[in-house]
């Protein structure tokens, strides 16, 4: 394995090694007003390619992709009190324009609840015109006072689902497939996580919504990190706004609605849950470069070698890049593609070409060895099953060998404190015990079943909260 680069072991201080990894790896830069960042190329295409597949996944239910305004007149805020409660303390409010004071203030998008339903009032007459089935990929401002590169940033990225429904029934079972499976199956399939689904205590849900689900996941110090969430808005904001249709009876009924998102804080995840003392590990699935070729001095016939091997990789669907900067010194190159966590590095020199093999050096579980160049083209797909499977199973070894069953606060205290995730019945902790985990800054993460599946009431006899410490 190449050598390490500087990075501060985890084990030392987490907190820094992540700030380390993000600087190193070229993912992102603080932008130059406190809590924004700049998003550079690597860190970019890890975004895009987690856009692709959440972007196919919503287009599958039926979903259709839109765009809303940036500014939002900030008298929608008061026409839901929980709403505008809920996300006052960021808002970013816009007062001046054009060198003039504004008639009515200007708030730049915290979320986008708001404009939305506004044009669904206008869109939605009939119940022919549901369900309405709209996302948005765009960027929201939540001004935010302990900003961490990803994870808490005053301006992030993110993808915002919105529908409207003709009966509760449609809805709520349209958020939950959209929890399952479209973020869960992606969480899963491409970012290699172990995520528990669950349900929101009151506490913690969306404001203005009858009910929150979350995927919830253990990072590498332990801490908890929420990682999507699917809202039940029930009729809240189609009272605030007045979006009816006419049913087939003929009469006028409300819409039942649902709202959902994730966000760039998904990188941030990348790191905490799959990275190492040495840098990213990047999951096959969702990596932009699957696997580098790299030619370890400028010999034409090795330079050849490595374009060839590139263009027959790229014809079998790999992600490939060539990197053939001979300038560069080879062992620079090593333990920057180490870094940057690709799956895959295949290292050809002089002495390998005449042997007709290449030194294959997985990332994922580490090691290198010799392979025949010319078996590659057909065994890497092996290898990136093996080690897409191999960090999933990290993932969710992790979480099971750190969560406790335990009975009482003080005991789930301990364990939070500890690094690790406690289970308690939530009828032996209810919102009293709720209330005593907050003054040690721990958190009910989420609610789940006996059988760990997601219930459906807050109250079903047997729900067991998942306590943790959290981003």
């Amino acid at each position: 394995m190449a050598k390490a680069p500087v990075l501060t072991p985890r084990a030392d201080d987490f907190p820094r090694w992540y700030q380390d990894l993000i600087s190193k790896a070229e993912l992102a830069d603080n932008g130059p007003v406190r809590g924004t960042m700049v998003i550079r190329p690597y860190g970019y295409g890890l975004w895009e390619r987690m856009q692709a597949e959440m972007d196919a996944r919503i287009k599958e239910t039926g979903t259709q992709n839109a765009y809303f305004p940036l500014l939002i007149p900030q008298s929608y805020f008061a026409r839901e009190a929980d709403h505008v409660e809920g996300f006052a303390p960021e808002l970013a409010v816009v007062t001046h324009g054009g060198g003039k004071e504004l008639e009515e203030p200007a708030v730049v998008r915290p979320t986008s609840e708001m404009i939305i339903n506004d044009y669904f009032s206008k869109w939605v007459q009939s119940y022919r015109d549901l369900p309405l089935l709209i996302n948005q990929w765009a960027n929201v401002v939540r001004w935010e006072l302990r900003p961490r590169l990803f994870l808490r940033t005053t301006e992030f990225l993110w993808q915002e689902g919105h529908t409207a429904h003709a009966t509760f029934e449609e809805a709520r079972d349209f958020a939950a497939h959209i929890h399952r499976q479209v973020y869960e199956d992606f969480m899963v399939k491409v970012l290699a996580m172990d995520v528990v689904a669950g349900r929101k205590t009151v506490k913690e849900r969306f404001a203005g919504a009858i009910n929150t689900l979350t995927l919830e996941g253990m990072m590498g110090d332990g801490k908890a990190l929420q990682m999507a969430t699917s809202h039940e808005l029930g009729q809240t904001f189609a009272k605030a706004f007045n979006t009816q249709y006419l049913s087939k009876e003929g009469k006028q009924e409300l819409v039942w609605q649902t709202s959902w998102g994730s966000t760039t804080r998904m990188i941030g995840a990348l790191v905490m849950m799959h990275g190492d003392d040495n840098g990213l590990r990047v999951p096959p699935n969702l990596a932009q470069t699957q696997a580098v070729v790299l030619a370890i001095k400028g010999d034409e016939a090795v330079l050849a070698k490595v374009r060839e091997l590139g263009d027959q990789l790229k014809a079998a669907g790999v992600r490939v890049h060539v990197d053939d900067r001979t300038d560069v010194p080879f062992g620079r190159r090593a333990v920057d593609w180490e870094l940057k966590g690709v799956p895959v590095r295949i290292e050809i020199g002089p002495r390998d070409l005449e042997n007709g093999t290449a030194m294959l050096a997985r990332r994922i579980p580490g090691g290198k060895e010799p392979v025949a160049i010319d078996t590659l083209v057909g065994l890497l797909p092996k290898v990136f099953e093996e080690d897409q499977a191999l960090l999933l199973a990290q993932s969710r070894e992790r979480r099971e060998s750190r969560t406790s069953d335990v009975a009482t606060v003080e005991e789930a205290v301990e364990v939070a404190g500890a690094g690790g995730w406690a289970r308690i019945p939530w009828a032996d902790l209810g919102t009293e015990g709720e209330v005593r985990l907050a003054e040690h800054a721990v958190t009910v993460r989420c609610l789940v079943a006996e059988d760990g599946s997601v219930p459906e009431s807050d109250g079903q006899p047997g729900n067991v909260a998942v306590v943790a410490r959290a981003y």
